[in-house]
């Protein structure tokens, strides 16, 4: 992966189209930004119930967007990242509807992970409730197979069946995907939910001893087929740096809300305890399809977090307040994709659209360690789709806009979209993000996050109680770019 800001979106919700869309946009208005980009799923179908991350078909391009020879193409202009959806597969899946029609006689039936796979001998109270679960309900789903009521284990959605991943039909099945992504061009995976892949009974069937072993044995399967891989983790931040020190590269989804609490408080404390230790071979992100991390800098039982709960809470109804309430109508039981850390917003408008805001988040992640990657929503500072979330009631959809390409003209015309890019430009050409990082917190409400390679130096200053911030060069006192509330712009 080149240390070069990276692009995440859908094929066809920026592109307005297909793949051959999208990579005219990177040839032309989007030339020469991105050293790689993440597409979303694009398998069959794009619209199941989780927007792709339900596959009826993990090995086939969606038609509605091209095929595996379009994806190769675009990835001998671009470095192309693609999700492997290990935790589970759609129950439209042929061969789910093999398991269904034929039960223990299908040549499937070992791919799917059940009940009683996991206990044999049945499950106590507390062993039910030790149980993680990212979202309230318990992750079984009853279906008839082959005549007989089974349970299935179900994490996110009862549409979505977890694999048995120790199976040899779990194993083959996603082998099987790593071959096409190789053949297809694809030079990164990401790991989509791996946290939840191994169950164990009396344990909390999250991130044990098992999960590593098995992340690392897929991500070894993904390096002999040329491929790097992307651990997608939501956990204490402690889990994150333990799974860094064990793979190629982590998130750092502890950035973004702290981030928002120290432009929302005025603290850069807390920020600037994370800087200090965060993972370096992270993927660094302010926005992505999901949601907001909140849990991320959460406590987890007697570990404390990186933010206090009452910070949290304060947190979650500041970026209500910002939103107008909008946030608050996609997030938790108001909206269908109920997930217990996440707040459905875009990230501008978290921050109340506020222009300088947003531009200072996005260079404290450029500064941060790690590749940036950013978000097709975030690169248009895009603002809430309500019209989206009403007529889907899933809550993620909120920020999942479909840009066409008259609007993407006029988006990308923006004075604050006009900065953005500018401002990635900078992080892509310049050298001295290739070389040693330095953080220095003269006060409680300022940073400096500073990048030295040789005599190339350059400095990002954010004074949080304005806000303003500033990026300079060398011993220069004239900056590069500078943003404030009272005057925006560059000098």
């Amino acid at each position: 992966m080149l240390n070069q800001v990276q692009l995440i979106t859908y094929v066809d919700r920026l592109s307005g189209s297909d793949l051959n869309a999208l990579h005219k946009l990177l040839q032309g208005p989007l030339a020469n930004l991105f050293g790689g980009i993440h597409l979303l799923p694009f398998y069959t179908p794009i619209d199941g119930s989780d927007a792709g991350f339900d596959p009826d078909d993990h090995l086939s391009v969606d038609p509605r967007l091209g095929d595996w020879s379009k994806v190769r193409e675009l990835s001998q202009n671009t470095a192309v990242m693609a999700d492997l959806i290990v935790n589970h597969l759609s129950s439209r899946s042929p061969q789910f509807l093999d398991v269904q029609a034929n039960g223990r006689n299908s040549q499937w039936h070992d791919l799917f992970l059940t009940y009683d796979r996991v206990f044999p001998d049945g499950a106590t109270e507390a062993e039910l409730t030790a149980i993680y679960r990212p979202r309230p309900s318990l992750p079984w789903t009853p279906y008839n197979l082959g005549g007989e009521k089974r349970l299935l284990w179900t994490t996110f959605t009862p549409q979505q069946l977890d694999i048995d991943v120790e199976s040899d039909a779990g194993w083959s099945y996603l082998t099987a995907i790593l071959d096409r992504f190789r053949d297809g061009g694809v030079s990164m995976i990401r790991l989509d939910a791996a946290g939840y892949a191994i169950k164990r009974a009396g344990t909390r069937c999250f991130m044990l001893p098992e999960t590593f072993d098995f992340i690392h044995r897929l991500s070894d399967a993904a390096s002999e087929r040329g491929m790097e891989t992307l651990v997608e983790i939501h956990s204490h931040y402690q889990t994150q740096i333990d799974i860094a020190e064990r793979v190629g590269r982590v998130y750092d989804f502890a950035l973004p809300p702290l981030i928002l609490h120290a432009l929302f408080t005025g603290d850069a404390k807390p920020l600037a305890n994370w800087l200090a230790i965060s993972p370096r071979n992270c993927i660094t992100v302010l926005d992505t399809h999901d949601g907001i991390g909140v849990m991320d800098v959460g406590a987890d039982g007697d570990k404390p977090g990186l933010l206090a709960p009452q910070a949290i809470d304060q947190l979650v109804e500041t970026i209500h307040e910002r939103s107008q309430g909008e946030s608050r109508l996609a997030t938790g039981a108001a909206a269908s994709n109920l997930d217990l850390y996440q707040v459905n917003c875009t990230y501008y408008a978290a921050l109340g659209e506020r222009d300088v805001d947003y531009l200072i988040a996005r260079a404290l992640q450029f500064f941060a360690p790690g590749v940036p990657q950013v978000y097709y929503t975030g690169l248009l500072a895009g603002s809430n789709d309500l019209d989206l979330l009403q007529r889907t009631s899933v809550g993620r959809d909120i920020n999942r806009h479909y840009y066409q390409p008259d609007e993407l003209s006029t988006e990308l015309k923006r004075p604050v979209v006009q900065q953005l890019l500018e401002l990635i430009r900078l992080r892509n050409t310049h050298s001295a993000f290739d070389g040693s990082f330095d953080l220095d917190q003269p006060s409680s409400s300022r940073l400096r996050l500073a990048w030295s390679q040789g005599e190339q130096r350059l400095v990002l200053e954010v004074d949080f109680e304005q806000p303003a911030a500033r990026i300079i060069e060398g011993s220069s006192e004239t900056p590069l770019m500078s943003w404030s509330a009272s005057e925006s712009g560059h000098v």
